[in-house]
């Protein structure tokens, strides 16, 4: 019954019309609003669609940092994005399967920076080999749920201080998930595998991944319900099936080529929840290809869900 439960309980119709002939975007990056005095830090802004969302962030004036591992990556993408816009973006070192990294990170921004009006967790990494840990935890979710959230809460003071200078429902943390959070089981998230062990060890990568990816959802409908009163607007989206990096795993090497979009085109949803005036109302909402409000799967929106997944990351960076 388990199986049955686990296909029952994927939305397939959601799943279809948020990946296949999607109608043309009515909203663009050229569409964005000017953003000088803004701060943004994009995590993964080195590459895919973290890297189309710094360059059309930094096109419209904000401050840019990009969260990523590599020094030399980024400072490859720093140089590409300023050849295109002529503005330069600035490394922020962040592993976020590293909980010491993430803290690192947050506390060299509030250093540097008494500002951050826009947060954008949009790295993270898909269908790694099973046996890939981080810290003793599955990789995905360590990296694509528990990095972000330490992150985002690290940064809570400097976010909610911004609140108190900025236009209504401007400082947002938008949270990338995916159209495949439809794809995880009846019970979608199962603490006992976020650690490496029996449990564990019977998912496939990819049921792990679509786990990480409604985690992401909650994460973002938690924020809202602990923030939203206080002016900070957390958006979770499905950027769309965009052809980047997270496919390097994926077996069917011709198929991303066939069937995915371009990160331009992937970064339309995020830089939408980030920067449009409208886009404001959507606090706790889900938004789908292409700048579209959308339903996630409705477990996502369980309170009970969204404090018990709370308390466990609390618990896990305690020591941190």
């Amino acid at each position: 019954m388990g199986f049955l439960a686990d296909l029952c309980a994927i939305d397939f119709v959601s799943s279809f019309t948020q990946t296949f002939f999607l109608p043309r975007a009515t909203w663009t990056a050229e569409d964005m609003p000017d953003l000088s005095g803004k701060v943004a830090i994009v995590t993964g802004g080195n590459s895919g669609i973290g890297k189309e969302v710094a360059k059309a962030l930094l096109a419209h004036n904000a401050k840019v940092y990009i969260g990523c591992r590599s020094k030399e990556r980024a400072e490859r993408a720093i140089l590409d994005l300023k050849e295109a816009t002529g503005k330069e973006a600035i490394f922020l070192p962040l592993d976020l399967a590293s909980l010491g990294s993430v803290k690192d990170a947050a506390m060299q921004f509030a250093n540097k920076e008494k500002e951050l009006h826009l947060l954008i967790n949009n790295a993270g990494v898909m269908f790694p080999p099973h046996s890939q840990l981080s810290e003793g935890y599955d990789t995905q979710f360590h990296t694509n749920v528990t990095g972000h959230w330490y992150l985002t809460t690290l940064l809570l003071p400097v976010l909610l201080e911004t609140v108190k200078h900025s236009p209504p429902k401007s400082v947002r943390v938008v949270h990338v998930s995916s159209v495949g959070h439809y794809g995880a089981k009846a019970q979608p998230l199962n603490f006992a595998s976020f650690k490496d062990g029996v449990v564990r060890n019977r998912y496939f990568t990819h049921e792990l991944y679509m786990q990480s990816k409604f985690g992401n959802i909650v994460v973002a409908n938690e924020f809202h319900r602990r923030y939203a009163g206080q002016g900070l607007v957390s958006i979770s989206v499905n950027p769309g099936s965009i052809n980047t990096e997270l496919y390097r795993h994926f077996r069917v090497p011709l198929l991303p080529s066939l069937v995915l979009y371009p990160p331009k085109t992937g970064a339309i949803t995020p830089l939408y929840a980030a920067t449009a005036k409208d886009a404001g109302q959507y606090g706790g909402k889900y938004l789908f290809p292409w700048a579209r409000t959308g339903k996630a799967r409705p477990d996502t929106d369980d309170p009970k869900l969204g404090k018990d997944l709370w308390t466990w990351l609390e618990e896990q960076v305690k020591d941190t």
